[in-house]
Formats: C-alpha cells, sequence, structure tokens
C-alpha cells in the first residue's frame, strides 16, 4: 500500500520549489533593504498563546487550530499564524533591552484545519514582518508599503483595501452599535454569526457567508465612531501611502478575523484569484504585548500567503542558476571532468556532471534539458593539452580554454551576456 501526504498538505517539487525560492527571496531582499532582520520561531506553542493573543471568539481558535497534549499534560498547538509566537519572543527574551523598533522578519509553515481548497491548505507557507515599538502612522505606512514593493517585485496586480477599527476608547461604541444593528437582523444571519453577536459582534463583519454579507449592507460604518486620535492617525496613514504612490482603497466592513488588531488594518488582494483573492493581511496591533504580559508596546506587521503568491503569477520566473555543465568523453575523463566540477563548485559556481554513464550524446541533451548555457567538454586530447572545450550551450559556439583560466572566462561570459553562475 502505497503512503499518501495527509489531506490538506502538498508537496513542493522542482521546478516549482524554484519559483517559490524567487519569490521568497525577493521578498528577504526587501526586508533587509528596509532593516528587518530574520526572527526563526518554532513550529509548536502553548495553546493558551493563542486564545489569549488570537482571541477565543475567532474561528481561528474556535475552529480550525490542531492541539493536542503532551505528556506532561499541557495543551500545545501547531502554530496558525506567527504574530503571537513573535510577541512571546520579544517578551521571554527582553528584545526591548535592544532598543525600539525592533524590526524583524519570518518565514515558514503555519498550520489551520480547514477545508482544503485552491490556495488554502491545512499546512500552508507565510511570510511576513513585524514592526515593535513606535506608534507613529509611519510605521504602519512602511510595512504597507514594504509589502507594496514585493508584490510590485514580482509583477502582480494588487488592490490595497485598508481600514481602521479605532482603539479601546472609541471602539466600544461601535461594538454597541453594530451590535443592535445586528440584533435587529438575526434572522438574516447564520448560526455562527448569531452567536458572534452576542460574544464578539466585530467578527460578524468578517464573515463570508453570502447572507451574512447582504445583511451587513446597511450596518453603521466605523469611520463615524472613531476618536479624534484615531481618525487623525488614520488620515496620516492614508496620506503617507498616497506620497510613496501606493493607494488604498478604505473599506468600513474590513475587520480582519484576529482579535488584537487596532486601528488601522489591512488587505492586498488580486482579481486573479476570483473569491478567494487576498494575498496579504495585516495592521497595527497596540495591546498584544501587554495582553501577553509585556510591558504596553505599540507593533504593526502583515503577513503574505506564499501559496496565493504562486497562484497569483503563474509566470514567475524559475530562479535557477544556470552556471556549467561538465561533460566526460570516456570513461578515463571521468574522474577528471568530476574534480573539475568540485573545483568549480568550491569557487562559488553551480556546476554538475553526469552521474549516470550516459554516453556523450546524451549528456549533451541532458545539459540542455537542465538549463545549462555552458558546457565544459573534457576527452582524451582535452586532459593533454590541459584545456576544456567550452560550449556555448544557446549557439553551439565552441572553443578551447585553459583549465587556469577557465573561472576568469566564465564570469566574464557572465558579465557580458548576464550567465547565472
Amino acid at each position: 500500500m502505497v503512503i499518501r501526504a495527509p489531506k490538506g498538505v502538498a508537496d513542493i517539487l522542482p521546478p516549482e520549489s524554484e519559483r517559490w525560492r524567487h519569490a521568497q527571496q525577493t521578498a528577504i531582499d526587501l526586508c533587509r533593504a528596509y532593516d528587518y532582520r530574520e526572527i526563526i520561531l518554532p513550529v509548536i506553542e502553548y495553546t493558551e498563546l493563542f486564545n489569549r493573543g488570537i482571541g477565543q471568539e475567532t474561528d481561528i481558535v474556535q475552529k480550525e487550530m490542531f492541539t493536542f497534549e503532551d505528556k506532561g499534560g499541557r495543551s500545545l498547538t501547531l502554530r496558525p499564524e506567527a504574530t503571537a509566537g513573535v510577541v512571546r519572543a520579544f517578551i521571554q527574551n527582553h528584545m526591548e533591552k535592544g532598543g525600539l523598533p525592533i524590526k524583524l522578519y519570518y518565514r515558514g509553515p503555519m498550520f489551520r484545519r480547514e477545508r482544503p481548497q485552491a490556495g488554502r491548505y491545512r499546512q500552508f507557507q507565510q511570510l511576513g514582518v513585524e514592526l515593535i515599538g513606535s506608534a507613529l502612522p509611519l510605521a504602519d505606512a512602511e510595512v504597507i508599503i514594504l509589502c507594496a514593493r514585493f508584490f510590485c517585485a514580482l509583477g502582480i496586480t494588487t488592490e490595497l483595501v485598508i481600514n481602521s477599527v479605532g482603539d479601546d476608547k472609541c471602539r466600544p461604541g461601535y461594538i454597541e452599535a453594530i451590535r443592535n444593528y445586528l440584533e435587529d437582523n438575526s434572522a438574516e444571519l447564520c448560526e455562527d454569526c448569531r452567536r458572534r453577536t452576542r460574544e464578539n459582534p466585530l467578527r460578524v463583519l468578517d464573515c463570508k457567508v453570502p447572507g451574512c454579507k447582504e445583511a451587513l449592507l446597511g450596518a453603521p460604518d466605523i469611520q463615524a465612531y472613531l476618536c479624534d486620535e484615531c481618525r487623525d492617525h488614520f488620515r496620516q496613514v492614508e496620506e503617507t501611502l498616497e506620497a510613496a504612490e501606493v493607494y488604498p482603497k478604505r473599506d468600513s466592513r474590513l475587520v480582519r478575523g484576529i482579535d488584537y488588531y487596532t486601528r488601522t488594518v489591512f488587505e492586498f488582494a488580486t482579481p486573479a484569484l476570483g473569491a478567494q483573492n487576498s494575498l496579504s493581511a495585516g495592521g497595527r496591533y497596540d495591546t498584544l504585548i501587554e495582553e501577553l504580559g509585556g510591558k504596553p508596546t505599540p507593533a504593526t506587521g502583515f503577513s503574505i500567503g506564499m501559496e496565493r503568491v504562486m497562484l497569483a503569477d503563474p509566470r514567475l520566473p524559475e530562479q535557477r542558476d544556470f552556471g556549467i555543465y561538465v561533460m566526460a568523453i570516456g570513461d578515463e575523463a571521468r574522474k577528471p571532468a568530476f574534480m573539475l566540477a568540485q573545483s568549480l563548485r568550491d569557487k562559488g559556481f553551480s556546476a554538475d556532471l553526469d552521474l549516470m554513464d550516459r554516453s556523450p550524446k546524451a549528456q549533451m541533451r541532458e545539459a540542455d534539458r537542465m538549463g545549462f548555457q555552458l558546457a565544459a567538454i573534457i576527452g582524451k586530447d582535452e586532459m593533454a593539452g590541459g584545456y576544456v572545450a567550452l560550449r556555448d550551450m544557446k549557439s553551439g559556439a565552441q572553443e578551447n580554454i585553459q583549465v587556469a583560466e577557465l573561472e576568469g572566462e566564465i564570469r566574464r561570459r557572465h558579465s557580458a551576456g548576464g550567465l547565472g553562475i
């Protein structure tokens, strides 16, 4: 019997994995340009971290977490998202002592027990950033612009949707207003949203059930309930984004599906994905660090769903180091070819050679199939003369190059013609 992968997880195989590496490296290069540094987190945490951080009434906590007990009876959960883990690490390791703000990026698998569908898996990959320590609207703008630049770099068309969900001073008034509205329209809501109306009415705004979305068309607009400080903060975020030529669209229904957000929330969506069109989402979470036991510290960030990115533009280029293929003509040339390939690798080149005892013609086909732009051919004459026949795989042009000069010749051709090394 063949053992298959569990439902809702996927293998990422070559050459698809090369496209993933290209997209991730693009994001990492941008993060470093903005002076974000990588944090590597555990994939399991104590369940209470997510109960307290994400919120007991969210769908994530109530329906989607993979939770189990260890041998000591403690409840553990495979992380459904990374922000709570970043905050736990920030508090536990007293990272504030290194000075604020702390600018971090992360990448890796997350886990949610959802119904598998296109771009949505039970194990999925996220890449995100967290900016901890700044309450300024400029911090919100920075992370949003960074995210926008990522999609621009990949050539993916997106729409930025933005909103303010207020803070602890002004949000209670809106919660009361939206609860009253929902109670008056409860007959049109799904069963989950009737429960949410009592426990956490803002979650209703995040419901994707068509009947609930229609029932919300006449709901109060949160913008009317924002205090002066939240309204001014939101205005400055919008103005800064527009100054950077990032143009947001305001959506008063956008609240996100996690309880820790305050003030600015946002999503990047793309028309390429139909109904499941969100590529990235995030916002400000000024109270989360205090709620999890730290000192009051403002923060903001976002996460990107990498599966969605891959679906959004299947034309993303494979990121391949083309390098050089070393061909052996005759058995006596196999060891010298092997040692030459090893020498080139030691010098930083991508190099490969035949390990299947193929004929010279078959080796040439393999070099072409694998996308190598150069081939170094070694046979009896080449070994005797201390040179290789260097072949341009695209044009077929070939010339003899002394082994001692091979490294410089490859680099020269790389500089002149953009060959990958």
